[in-house]
C-alpha cells in the first residue's frame, strides 16, 4: 500500500467528487441494492453519523468474491498436518529475512521490548509469518473481502459484519482509502495483518506523529504488534513451549482439554507427561500432539503460547511462530557473534 493511497482518504476526496456528478448509477448486482446491505447502511448512518449517499457509493464499488469464500471454507490450519504446515514457515529464506529485519530495526525492537515486554524474536516472527516482513500484505481489496464475508458467508456473517463496521470507522479515523486498500482474504491489513477491530483497538502511534500507519511506518508496525501481545497477556521472560515425553495412556485425558493451559506440571507428571527440559512444577500448561511424518510429537504449551493463539486461533500457527522465532533468534545471535 503506497503512502499516497493511504492519504487519499476516500471519504474526503473521492466521494464528494462522485456525488457532484449527479444521480448515482446503481448496478444490477450491486451490494448497495441488497436489503441486508441497505439495513447495514441505515445502521451506519444512525449509529455512526455516516452519510447514506456516501455509503451507497462505497457499496456500489464492493464486489462479491467467490475465491474468498473458497479460501474461508478451506483454511490451511484445518487441511494440513503439522509437518506440512511447518514447511511453509520454517524456511531458510524466512529465517534469513527475519535476521535482516531484526538488524534493520534493532533500535525499534529494543524500544518496543522496553515498552511492552515482548521479545524481539516474537515480534519479528509474527511479521515473518503474516507477511514475509511486509513483502506480501495482501492482494484482496478489504472492502470486497469484508462485504463478501459479511453478506455472503452465513457461518461468520455476524463477525464480519462487525468487522466491516469497524473498517468503515477506521477508514474515516485514519484517512484510509476505503475502496482501494488491500489486505488478506479475511480483511487483515498491514505488516502485522490487523483486522479492523484490532487495528482500532491495538494499533499504536509509536513514533507519535499523529497517525497509526501499519503499512509504511516501522515504528508503528513493531509497536502495534508488541502492544497486541502485551494487551493479550504476554509475560516477559516466561516460557512459551517445550517438548515433552509421554508414557502410558493417562496423558490422553490432558490432551483432550485443548491448547489453553489447564493443568499444573506436577499433576501432569503423575499422568505420564514429562518436559524434556527442567520446568517448575507449579507452571500451568496444555498438552499438544503435533503430527510428524513418523508419528506424533508432544509439546507442553504455556500461557505465552496461548497468547500467540490470540493472534490466530490455531495451535499450528502459534507453534510455527514460536519455532520460527527461535530459529531467528539463534541465527541473529550467531551473526552478531561473528561480527564481534
Amino acid at each position: 500500500m503506497q503512502l499516497q493511497a493511504l492519504k487519499a482518504g476516500f471519504f474526503s476526496f473521492i466521494l464528494p467528487a462522485a456525488l457532484a456528478l449527479g444521480p448515482l448509477t446503481v448496478f444490477a448486482d450491486s451490494y448497495s441494492e441488497q436489503p441486508q446491505v441497505q439495513a447495514f447502511i441505515d445502521m451506519m448512518v444512525d449509529k455512526h453519523g455516516f452519510k447514506q449517499q456516501e455509503l451507497v457509493v462505497v457499496f456500489n464499488e464492493a464486489q462479491r468474491r467467490e475465491d474468498i469464500l473458497e479460501l474461508m471454507r478451506k483454511p490451511a490450519e484445518k487441511r494440513l498436518q503439522w509437518y506440512e504446515y511447518r514447511k511453509i514457515f520454517l524456511t531458510p529464506a524466512r529465517i534469513d529475512g527475519g535476521v535482516a529485519f531484526w538488524k534493520e530495526n534493532a533500535g525499534i525492537l529494543s524500544k518496543a521490548e522496553a515498552a511492552f515486554g515482548v521479545a524481539p524474536q516474537i515480534i519479528v516472527a509474527i511479521i515473518g509469518v503474516e507477511t514475509r516482513y511486509g513483502s506480501n500484505t495482501g492482494r484482496h481489496r478489504v472492502l470486497d473481502a469484508l462485504s463478501t464475508l459479511a453478506f455472503d458467508y452465513p457461518p461468520r456473517s455476524e463477525f464480519f459484519t462487525a468487522e466491516l463496521e469497524q473498517y468503515l470507522i477506521l477508514a474515516r479515523e485514519e484517512d484510509i482509502d476505503v475502496v482501494t486498500t488491500t489486505g488478506s482474504y479475511a480483511g487483515a491489513m498491514g505488516y502485522g495483518q490487523f483486522i479492523p477491530s484490532s487495528y482500532r483497538n491495538y494499533a499504536v502511534d509509536f513514533d507519535e506523529d499523529g497517525k497509526r500507519d501499519l503499512w509504511n511506518n516501522k515504528m508503528d508496525i513493531i509497536g502495534s504488534v508488541a502492544n497486541y501481545f502485551n494487551r493479550h497477556g504476554w509475560k516477559a521472560g516466561a516460557p512459551v513451549a517445550v517438548r515433552a515425553r509421554v508414557e502410558g495412556d493417562q496423558y490422553n485425558t490432558i490432551l483432550e482439554l485443548g491448547y489453553k493451559p489447564n493443568t499444573v506440571l506436577d499433576a501432569m507428571r503423575h499422568d505420564g507427561i514429562t518436559p524434556i527440559e527442567p520446568m517448575p512444577d507449579e507452571l500451568v500448561a496444555a498438552l499438544l500432539s503435533l503430527e510428524q511424518e513418523d508419528g506424533p510429537e508432544y509439546w507442553l504449551a504455556f500461557d505465552n503460547f496461548y497468547t500467540i493463539t490470540r493472534y490466530n486461533h490455531s495451535p499450528l500457527y502459534a507453534m510455527a511462530v514460536y519455532q520460527l522465532s527461535e530459529e531467528i533468534r539463534g541465527a541473529y545471535e550467531q551473526s552478531a557473534h561473528f561480527n564481534d
